[in-house]
């Protein structure tokens, strides 16, 4: 008899196969890792840790465990020569919401205070959100992202509906100082990808904010990273001032979430947080290009703490089909084909923006260093929602999201993530991201147009 289960993994497959998927958060595996995920693996328990493990703990509770041994060990040689880093990693969080809980719980105790980036800021859930459990175990402080300062060069967009088009309204070329410092800042860096010149600086983390917060607030721990920020993190800058903050009795740790940028680290299109973290958590399933999971690396002197942490206290057995998984990822990634392919990556999401801001759409921070960039959709009158939904009736697939200062609920938003990633994989190039972008832009102001339209006939 046919399963139903694989009539709806068909569909899947199908809908996967036939749609342009622009969620930020997803990418797509080799048929390597598909087939290292479906592997008889999956009917091993393995609670515990390699026998032959030099660092952290080590020992299976259940026999049977020398071949997955052998393959966990390797998994983590391999992730750490994909980083070139000599820390301590653990491949077994499930995902990368239990990796954040682990490495919270090797560390703080509940009711210890976090310094993060907000939900609204581009934070993640598990930075400190009050409806996850590290707002509900921890004390969240949140430090912000720059706020308004300046008119923009490129103008106000103003949307007129009835023409279906969106007018620029350009004024002047002023400038801040703060925005110009920022400006040749970057343009210094090795990690500068051209940004757009001349923008106000919304959506910038405010480094400044985090020293004052340290000073005010006395976190237990400072942490780096974001599920939808388009810019270089500087993790140095926020290590200095961590260390600039830190006494003999005193000295919070720096943890870095690096779940989306983490292929981009691996290809030296962002700075590295190895060496200056003491605690790193990220995701394999996004621009690592691996099996939905996570993993978490630490200074060797944490090792103990982070693997009792991860089992027994957040988990249980680890899913040894998943990091057979990981492990051919590993492998992918440690190649100059997976590098080109992360820059690739990088020119095509910076082509992309760079086409909503020329049809005049408003980018939180005016542009992207990475693989993703956020829409401001709160001059069309649409919530991220509704261009959310109508867009998956035209096959291209995207998340609503929240902006900096959101007035909506994360249920709507004013504003939707886009990302590069997946479609990259799939062959995209520049060209064709530039073509979508303008297939999106016509969806958006076709949603707008309808909808002044029926506000007129109510009010007829």
């Amino acid at each position: 008899m046919e399963s139903k289960v694989f009539e709806i993994i068909e569909k899947e497959k199908h809908r996967q196969e036939t749609t342009c998927e622009l969620i930020a958060s997803e990418n797509f595996v080799s048929e390597n890792v598909m087939r290292a995920v479906g592997s008889c693996l999956t009917n091993k328990y393995s609670e515990g840790y390699p026998a032959m493990r030099t660092s952290g703990n080590k020992g299976r509770y259940y026999g049977g465990c020398q071949y997955v041994d052998e393959l966990e060990e390797y998994c983590c040689d391999k992730w750490r020569e994909a980083f070139n880093t000599d820390y301590h990693v653990n491949v077994q969080p499930h995902s990368g919401s239990q990796a954040n809980m682990a490495a919270y719980f090797s560390v703080l105790k509940p009711g210890d205070t976090i310094l993060a980036m907000s939900l609204d800021n581009g934070g993640h859930l598990t930075h400190g959100s009050g409806v996850n459990f590290s707002g509900k175990l921890f004390n969240t402080v949140f430090y912000n992202v720059y706020r308004k300062t300046t008119s923009s060069s490129y103008g106000d967009i103003s949307y007129n509906s009835r023409a279906g088009h969106a007018r620029i309204y350009a004024r002047g070329d002023h400038v801040s100082p703060s925005n110009r410092q920022r400006s040749m800042k970057r343009e210094s860096s090795d990690f500068n990808h051209g940004e757009c010149q001349n923008v106000d600086a919304d959506g910038f983390i405010d480094y400044d904010d985090i020293d004052r917060k340290i000073k005010e607030c006395n976190p237990a721990l400072v942490l780096a990273g974001a599920s939808a920020y388009s810019r270089i993190i500087d993790f140095e800058r926020i290590y200095n001032i961590i260390k600039a903050n830190s006494t003999d009795e005193y000295k919070p740790y720096f943890m870095v979430d690096m779940a989306h940028i983490a292929g981009l680290i691996v290809a030296g299109d962002h700075p590295s947080p190895f060496g200056l973290a003491d605690i790193i958590t990220t995701t394999t399933h996004k621009t690592l290009r691996g099996p939905r999971g996570g993993m978490i690396f630490c200074r060797p002197e944490l090792a103990k703490k982070v693997d009792s942490a991860v089992f027994p206290c957040c988990q249980g057995g680890a899913l040894q089909h998943v990091i057979a998984g990981k492990a051919v990822a590993a492998e992918e990634a440690c190649t100059d084909e997976y590098k080109e392919y992360i820059h690739r990556v990088v020119r095509n999401c910076k082509a992309m923006c760079d086409e909503f801001i020329r049809l005049g759409y408003k980018v939180v921070t005016g542009g992207t260093d990475n693989h993703l960039f956020l829409l401001d959709l709160t001059e069309t009158g649409l919530t991220g929602k509704e261009v959310q939904d109508e867009l998956d009736l035209h096959g291209i697939t995207l998340n609503k999201n929240c902006i900096p200062n959101e007035t909506r609920s994360p249920m709507q938003t004013s504003g939707v993530r886009i990302g590069t990633a997946a479609m990259t994989t799939k062959g995209y190039d520049a060209c064709d991201f530039v073509a979508v972008a303008r297939k999106i832009d016509y969806v958006i102001k076709d949603m707008a147009r309808k909808k002044m339209e029926d506000v007129y006939e109510i009010h007829r």
